[in-house]
């Protein structure tokens, strides 16, 4: 008897529909074909021992199984669940008369229990597209499959809840999640705040300006002065996910594996922070098996390298195209893939390798060509990627001793929505273009323009400073982000005047 049935293929962050073709003849030879990879020809071993314990006969019979389409590779462990439904199918085991209305996903234990999978959001999204009733797939994964609206999601424990279903003997409770109520009540959730940050207001205020106008940030400070403790600030002030960057940030998640136990929407902006030792190809994505890198699970986030010159140097230079075009391409001798990777870059580092030069009270035992060289571990180019570069200071003990609470987040998010809403105007017409940091030249032209005393304030800078030209695009776009904080339709010289303070490693003292 010849059955047909439904799995998926996760390709990228979308998945694919694959069909099953499961065929019984006379014979005792069992055929694998359509382009598996080992761990789905493994598949044997695990289904014939989950059929055997739970008390059903593995088929005495020739089997053959095809897995269509063929030119696509067909990689885990997710296809034990589908595959062991259709050798009981073909065998006439259990009933094959539902079969085409549900996709059939999850990996099978000896005992016949289901493991969870990865990319069960992507597979349910592609099963929803092709017009099946429901999905069965691990109970673990239910949640998250759960998001997708029109859908019937059921989530099993072990392989005999899905013969009983599919034979009609018992039934199954869909899994519900009321989406839009659980993600606005985990949207202002945050570890930390910026009420307990104690003095370093000219810190604060260029993350704020960074926050409003999504521009990259390089914090600059002696070991100890709060670095890594702003960084992990930031998501508390940047502005909420929408439904949708929630849905993309959280298939990313979903195809790495990345997704908490029975955790459903991502509510709260990723913060990603890798260590310095990280390599290419787990920070831009890609591997034996394609998986999304660290710049792809900071999309709609952030991306904190701490002790920035530490990283290796061709690690660093494959974040200049991602942080120009907002998504990577990974291109190899047997795939291509496209992930997203719309992620606001915030790096920390020493200005030396002693740590303490420009520092007011400790000497720096550096020399200048030392501090140089420590500074050239970071190119040109991608420091002209990064808006804000903002020197922190250490905090006096009387600061550190004062009882006053600092501004909280949540006061500083509020100013910082209002700014995004004025650009969320502005850029109405501008498919893909949602803040200030994204303008392009042309934009520029037509949203930035400062008068003829600005201009001369400008000019200065930039022959006093030796700026580049992208330089001078990068201050005019957080001079616009000023004055959107301050609802300013123009941009004055005092809002250039302190984008051009956010040029620190551009000042003549530095290095020299």
């Amino acid at each position: 008897m010849l059955v047909k049935l439904f799995g998926a293929a996760v390709q990228g962050i979308d998945a694919t529909i694959v069909t099953i073709e499961v065929n019984c003849s006379r014979g005792i030879k069992f055929y694998l074909v359509g382009l598996p990879d080992s761990a789905v020809k493994e598949s044997h071993e695990r289904i014939v021992s989950a059929l055997q314990v739970n008390g059903y006969k593995f088929p005495t019979r020739q089997i053959v199984v095809n897995m269509a389409p063929a030119d696509i590779r067909k990689e885990g462990a997710s296809y034990d669940l589908p595959l062991a439904i259709g050798i009981l199918a073909a065998n006439e085991t259990i009933s094959a008369e539902h079969l085409a209305d549900y996709l059939i996903i999850g990996e099978l234990s000896l005992d016949g229990s289901l493991q969870p999978i990865k990319g069960a959001l992507p597979i349910a999204i592609a099963a929803r597209q092709q017009g099946f009733k429901g999905i069965i797939l691990p109970q673990q994964n239910a949640s998250e499959a759960a998001v997708v609206n029109n859908l019937t999601v059921y989530g099993v424990k072990r392989i005999t809840e899905v013969v009983d279903f599919l034979n009609g003997t018992c039934t199954l409770q869909p899994t519900i999640v009321h989406t839009r109520e659980e993600f606005y009540k985990h949207q202002s959730t945050f570890p930390f705040d910026f009420a307990e940050v104690k003095g370093q207001e000219n810190v604060k205020r260029a993350l704020e300006v960074a926050a409003a106008g999504g521009h990259n940030v390089l914090l600059i400070g002696a070991p100890g002065s709060g670095k890594s403790m702003m960084a992990k600030r930031l998501p508390s002030i940047l502005p909420p996910l929408s439904l949708g960057e929630s849905l993309e940030t959280t298939k990313i998640h979903s195809v790495a594996g990345k997704l908490k136990k029975g955790s459903s929407l991502i509510a709260t902006r990723p913060f990603r922070s890798p260590h310095h030792t990280i390599s290419q190809v787990a920070m831009v994505g890609g591997g034996a098996t394609p998986q999304p890198g660290e710049i792809s699970l900071a999309h709609n986030g952030v991306l904190f390298l701490d002790e920035l010159p530490e990283f290796s140097r061709s690690v660093l230079e494959v974040l200049r195209q991602p942080l120009e075009d907002h998504r990577i391409t990974i291109s190899r001798a047997k795939y291509t893939l496209e992930y997203p990777a719309n992620f606001q870059l915030i790096a920390s580092m020493n200005p030396c390798p002693c740590g303490y030069y420009n520092h007011p009270t400790r000497p720096c035992v550096c020399t200048p060509g030392q501090v140089q060289r420590y500074l050239n571990k970071i190119s040109g180019p991608l420091l002209d990627r990064i808006d804000i570069q903002v020197e922190i200071v250490p905090v006096p003990f009387e600061e550190i001793a004062k009882n006053t609470p600092s501004e909280s987040s949540a006061a500083i998010r509020e100013r910082v929505i209002r700014a995004r809403q004025i650009q969320a105007q502005r850029f109405a017409d501008q498919p893909g273009i949602y803040s200030n940091a994204q303008m392009t030249p042309k934009l520029l032209h037509r949203y930035a323009q400062p008068d003829a005393s600005g201009l001369n304030l400008l000019r200065a800078a930039m022959n006093r400073l030796n700026l580049s030209a992208r330089a001078y695009d990068r201050i005019l776009k957080v001079s616009r982000t000023i004055a959107d904080l301050e609802n300013c339709s123009d941009i004055r010289p005092e809002h250039l005047a302190e984008a051009i303070s956010y040029r620190n490693l551009d000042r003549e003292n530095w290095a020299g």
